[in-house]
């Protein structure tokens, strides 16, 4: 491994790619088979037990991030796109996720439990993708108006994760109600930037599990808040939007790191890393969530940076870590998907659905490990399923990042 590689990325969290040719009926019959097993572990009373992976408690949990909302939402979606027939309707089991998730996750006396991945909100627009009414849309909106102060600054728990949850009520039922919610969370965002002398650019500070922290990365940090900005600027008016446009690119090229045709991004703006450090090439952290959050970016300004961060993936390899979303290959086969869409080039499809092959591999073989599934949308074999599918249709659109409804 050559010395500009170590710079940016550690070998050790990878393995070489193992991926014979593309092969769709094996694309499909993976689906199948993740979709038949998740439908036969579930339990009315538990529903989904988690993964060692995930917690070395086998206690259920509820949340979008890694427990059953997430599960039913992944069922639910890949229905909705014709990759399947579910055997079981779902919707009664919808609603009691909002007690169970407050009293597993310690909340159950909060007013406000706003978090898009780990609270209510996600789980009241499940309830309203299953059954809309009025109760659960003012319920989303009082969730989303009463986040806007919250310090995280950051898409698994803060404001930016209630703004996509606007946006996505935007899209869905297009009142003005939203676009009201959208514009005053997207305001006070613009209040709270920083500017960072050193760097000569803006960022968040995120007051995130009793630490302060500069996260500029996918889940945590600045490219994640610009995706509900991103693909909601038509909500904006042209100045507000032309602020934020220059002040993304601005603080995404200024915190590259380059290396010849490489590129990719520490995790947090500050404290500087040791030079020496190598940098994680995953979804939450890296090159690809760069790539998944700014595909969609108007013009060409960062056309470089994209490209650059595609080949540091490729040249990284699948990652050790297993087929997921977050922190997987599955996740990092996404960053193909961007930008087969956005370049029209073959070359990333072909790298989509390489990564594709090594990800069901490594499905089956922690099937023979552990004898069950990993049964989660962000961290398990859900959301490779629906990057298979993906992989199978050119699509590129990230599940609850790029997309909540279907259908």
């Amino acid at each position: 491994m050559s010395e500009e590689v170590r710079q940016l990325f550690s070998q050790e969290r990878h393995e070489p790619l193992n991926a014979p040719a593309w092969d769709e009926d094996r694309a499909r019959g993976a689906i199948e088979r993740i979709v038949r097993e998740t439908e036969t572990r579930f339990s009315p009373q538990g529903l989904w037990p988690m993964h060692p992976q995930d917690d070395k408690d086998p206690a259920p949990q509820y949340l979008l991030y890694f427990g059953a909302s997430g599960v039913i939402w992944a069922l639910r979606y890949l229905e909705a796109l014709g990759a399947v027939r579910l055997e079981r309707n779902y919707t009664p089991f919808v609603e009691p996720l909002l007690a169970l998730n407050r009293a597993a996750m310690g909340r159950e006396h909060h007013p406000a439990f706003a978090s898009y991945m780990m609270g209510d909100t996600s789980i009241q627009l499940l309830r309203h993708w299953f059954a809309p009414s009025e109760s659960i849309a003012a319920e989303l909106a009082r969730l989303v108006e009463a986040n806007i102060e919250d310090p995280a600054r950051e898409l698994m728990w803060g404001s930016p994760g209630t703004l996509l949850a606007a946006l996505f009520m935007h899209e869905r039922t297009g009142e003005a109600r939203w676009q009201q919610l959208y514009r005053a969370t997207a305001q006070k965002l613009w209040s709270q930037l920083e500017w960072s002398d050193q760097f000569g650019c803006h960022y968040w500070t995120q007051q995130l599990y009793g630490q302060r922290s500069t996260y500029i990365d996918a889940v945590h940090g600045f490219v994640a808040t610009a995706v509900p900005l991103i693909h909601g600027r038509h909500l904006l008016d042209t100045a507000e939007w032309q602020a934020w446009q220059d002040c993304i690119a601005n603080t995404v090229r200024q915190t590259a790191d380059r290396e010849g045709p490489m590129v990719n991004w520490r995790p947090r703006l500050t404290p500087l890393p040791d030079a020496t450090r190598p940098k994680l090439v995953q979804m939450c952290h890296g090159a690809p969530g760069f790539v998944i959050c700014l595909a969609d970016f108007p013009g060409d300004a960062l056309d470089d940076l994209l490209l650059g961060a595609g080949e540091t993936t490729w040249r990284a390899g699948p990652l050790r870590k297993g087929s997921n979303l977050c922190h997987g290959t599955g996740g990092n086969g996404y960053t193909f998907l961007k930008l087969h869409r956005r370049f029209n080039d073959p070359m990333w499809l072909e790298r989509a659905r390489a990564f594709a092959m090594h990800g069901i591999a490594q499905v089956e073989a922690d099937f023979a490990t552990h004898g069950r599934l990993r049964y989660s949308l962000w961290t398990g074999d859900l959301g490779f399923a629906i990057y298979l599918w993906d992989c199978i249709h050119g699509g590129d659109r990230f599940p609850t990042l790029d997309v909540f409804f279907a259908g």
